[in-house]
């Protein structure tokens, strides 16, 4: 289903904002099934720590090579900024609550993601977070329609969690790093609480 009112079809000139290797492997395979050309897009300031965010950057630097398919890379690692800005935005508290601070981390994602494709004369602009079952997929739809009309470029909706198990064995398959938690360090640190309890 696509209901953007920026109406897109495929196929056409996709930019595809990715998280990490193993939940983009789906949603990749999806659109150059559909005849599109897919480029990835890599921005992700929400990961912390440093090496966690080198082995994901690394993972999808692998998936590209293995997929062949054409990567944009925001290598910067500023999490300072981000957790700043974050708070700013959600309000600042000690602990963001988990959906103001997820809300957040979409929209800085996805209007990066749009503003890149406007800028490399894509078609529309899409993630692999819609592979997730753990992500919110009506708040990604919302902001991805929101950031597109404000741009000026069609975010295109896709429901990607029918392939969650053939992303997976295939990210074994392809020996790609898994990470244990979303990226964000408050997203850790619960998980951490949880483990200890």
């Amino acid at each position: 289903m696509n209901d953007n009112p920026l109406s897109i079809r495929l196929p056409c000139r996709i930019l595809c904002h990715v998280c990490c290797g193993p939940c983009s492997i789906f949603p990749l395979k999806t659109l150059l099934g559909n005849d599109a050309e897919v480029w990835g897009y890599f921005y992700n300031p929400n990961i912390h720590p440093l090496a966690e965010f080198k082995k994901r950057l690394e993972a999808v630097k692998t998936l590209s090579a293995f997929m062949s398919v054409k990567m944009l890379y925001n290598e910067e690692y500023r999490p300072i900024e981000f957790i700043k800005q974050m708070k700013a935005s959600v309000g600042d508290v000690e602990y963001p609550p988990y959906k103001e601070r997820c809300a957040y981390c979409y929209t800085v994602r996805l209007e990066a993601t749009a503003k890149a494709a406007k800028k490399g004369g894509f078609d529309a602009f899409t993630s692999s977070l819609l592979y997730s079952r753990y992500q919110a997929h009506d708040e990604i739809r919302r902001v991805g329609y929101e950031i597109g009309e404000r741009i000026g470029i069609p975010f295109y909706y896709a429901d990607f969690r029918g392939g969650w198990q053939a992303g997976i064995d295939e990210s074994k398959a392809m020996g790609l790093y898994r990470q244990k938690y979303c990226g964000c360090i408050y997203s850790k640190i619960e998980r951490y609480a949880k483990k200890k309890a």
